[in-house]
């Protein structure tokens, strides 16, 4: 007991320093091992929600196949001066073009896109260039642009452009699978720091500049919570389509209807296909960054955006450490089907409870409290399968060894019911009693082997015939045994095969006492056999795990008495008349051999006397 409290307790602590460990990796970010299995459980609870309807706030024109065919590819910049205009004419609040403008074009375009930028509040695109794909920051939740990359350079548009329009940078941050789950809101480069286009468009749309505290932005009175790094956590609306896109050749040809641009965020951009600005989401393989920009913008100013910030990390890893606790622990206590049951309810409230959380705009990690659930899970179920086999090996041994040393069927019985005799009982029986004469005074004068040996044999014999005629041996005492006919229940014949076994036992022992006189030296030992029936009361004796199972009363008195009468009247066994009748007249074998009697004969203890048959070997 003491092993297994420790065992179990040493388990717990694992659990809780391994869930504190990834919890810790977590909360700073370093966790990235985990993304690929974050983004599986996240993309799976993303479809299972489904499609959500878009705030009406954002519109998309799209540089599309119509456009492409109709005007070429890539527009020229007169062409897209025009549409800008256009639109502008429908009063929206904020145009942004999501389209970089780094290199000049025609005098006559660029100044005509310069005039329509003018016309209203404008952004437009510039992009960094990081020396690697995938980027190492450092976390520091005092400083709100800890955790923030710096970029080797920027791709800047034009002068004359960013004098007229504000600028953002359009990079978006992609897990292993490729999906954008972030969008970044600020990027830093030499001597720098730049808002993200989403960011600049949302802070013009809104009229209000952007505050900057530890795990989250301000405009003015509206708060949005940001994860590590200034990043802003995304969860798409649906596969592209989802926000109002329309075709630039439609805007072009004033068929745009003006209620979907007036007062609301316009954003152009390139979705003609094989333009390459396409990333998978859990609803579109192949969604238009423009789209996955339009959907920044609009979290930023609908303020819909999932949560994913230090505090729901901290949440996350504290699940980390109590999750695997709570399973361990259950697995533990009870290896049942109650226990597993409540194995399953545990997991089944986690995943209801994370998918809820997910549903009401609050991103919880799934991969991080499996990650630290299943290892400790598996080591000590395996651990605990590992120990219940040595330990199922073990009760097959003992098993094994109370069918030695019980009568066959008695063991599979107290299995079977385990508070077999737990409370007494009293039934009719048939009682052996088997002893060794002048056993004490053999064991003074040869050694401690020769003991052992002549014990050794005689328990063995008294076991093979016990097992053979369907008795239970219910104690060994040194030199003796007590051997019970009518367990578990009593049966018709039990007398009839007490009384078989008592001469086979007198047969087996003296055939062996014969062949082994060498062992007994000059003092030769003998043995002698008493046997009774009538009413005894079956119980077990003892506390706690030290007990037996045994017969008392009367009936056993007499028996272990008819061995004095044997070894007076100079006999093998003494049956008492009741055991012979009731032998004789439920059709079992009578006793074979000279048998006298009846003898009526005082018995120790008792006021009266009994009717004895003595039994002795044929000469």
């Amino acid at each position: 007991m003491p092993d297994k409290r420790f065992s179990i307790t040493a388990a717990i602590l694992l659990s809780a320093l391994w869930g504190g460990f990834l919890g810790s990796l977590h909360l700073t970010g370093s966790a990235g091992f985990l993304d690929r299995m974050e983004a599986s459980l996240t993309d799976f609870r993303s479809v299972l929600i489904g499609r959500k309807m878009p705030p009406q706030m954002v519109a998309i024109v799209a540089i599309d196949d119509r456009t492409a065919a109709s005007h070429g590819y890539p527009v020229d910049r007169a062409t897209l001066a025009r549409a800008v205009t256009t639109v502008a004419a429908l009063r929206p609040k904020t145009i942004a073009l999501d389209l970089l403008f780094i290199d000049p074009s025609t005098e006559q375009g660029d100044s005509a896109l310069v005039s329509a930028l003018r016309l209203v509040p404008s952004v437009i695109a510039a992009a960094a260039v990081f020396p690697q794909s995938t980027q190492t920051v450092a976390s520091d939740p005092n400083d709100p642009l800890a955790g923030i990359p710096f970029a080797d350079s920027l791709l800047l548009p034009l002068k004359r452009f960013s004098d007229v329009a504000a600028t953002g940078v359009v990079n978006v941050a992609t897990d292993e699978t490729g999906v954008p789950r972030f969008m970044p809101l600020i990027s830093r480069s030499d001597g720098r720091v730049d808002p993200s286009f989403a960011l600049r468009t949302a802070s013009l749309a809104l009229d209000r500049d952007p505050a900057f505290q530890p795990g989250s932005i301000s405009f003015a009175d509206r708060h949005i919570p940001t994860d590590t790094g200034q990043r802003l956590p995304l969860t798409f609306y649906g596969p592209r389509g989802t926000i109002p896109t329309f075709s630039l050749a439609d805007a072009l040809d004033g068929k745009v209807p003006p209620d979907a641009i007036e007062n609301r965020v316009v954003i152009f951009g390139s979705t003609v296909t094989a333009g390459g600005d396409v990333f998978p989401t859990p609803f579109d393989p192949v969604l238009p960054g423009v789209e996955v920009i339009s959907t920044a913008i609009a979290h930023l100013i609908a303020g819909d955006s999932i949560v994913r910030d230090h505090n729901i990390r901290r949440l996350d890893a504290t699940v980390a450490v109590l999750l695997p606790l709570a399973l361990v622990g259950l697995i533990a206590w009870r290896r049942s089907i109650i226990g597993f049951a409540l194995i399953v309810l545990v997991l089944v409230t986690w995943a209801t409870v994370n998918l809820a959380m997910f549903r009401a705009g609050y991103w919880l990690s799934a991969s991080l409290p499996i990650a630290a659930a299943l290892p400790p899970v598996l080591a000590f179920g395996a651990a605990q399968l590992l120990l219940g086999r040595r330990q199922a090996r073990l009760f097959a041994a003992q098993s094994e060894l109370l069918q030695r040393v019980e009568a066959p069927g008695l063991g599979e019985w107290l299995a079977r019911d385990p508070s077999f005799l737990a409370v007494p009982v009293r039934q009719n029986a048939a009682v052996v009693f088997i002893d060794l004469s002048g056993f004490t005074g053999l064991s003074e004068a040869v050694g401690a082997v020769t003991v052992r040996e002549i014990l050794s044999g005689f328990f063995e014999i008294v076991d093979e015939e016990a097992r053979a005629h369907g008795g239970a041996i219910t104690s060994f005492m040194g030199d003796g045994a007590m051997i019970l006919f009518g367990l578990p229940h009593p049966a018709d014949d039990d007398a009839s095969r007490a009384a078989a076994c008592a001469l086979a036992l007198a047969d087996r022992m003296r055939t062996w006492l014969n062949s082994h006189a060498d062992l007994q030296g000059e003092r030769r030992i003998g043995f002698k056999i008493g046997a009774h029936c009538g009413p005894v009361v079956a119980s077990r004796l003892g506390t706690g795990d030290r007990q037996q199972i045994t017969a008392t009363g009367d009936t056993v008195n007499v028996a272990s008495r008819l061995m004095e009468v044997a070894a007076s009247r100079g006999a093998e066994v003494a049956f008492s008349a009741a055991l012979v009748r009731v032998a004789s007249s439920d059709g079992g074998p009578l006793p074979a051999g000279p048998l006298e009697g009846p003898l009526e004969t005082h018995i120790r203890g008792r006021s009266g006397s009994i009717g004895v048959w003595l039994w002795r070997p044929a000469t």
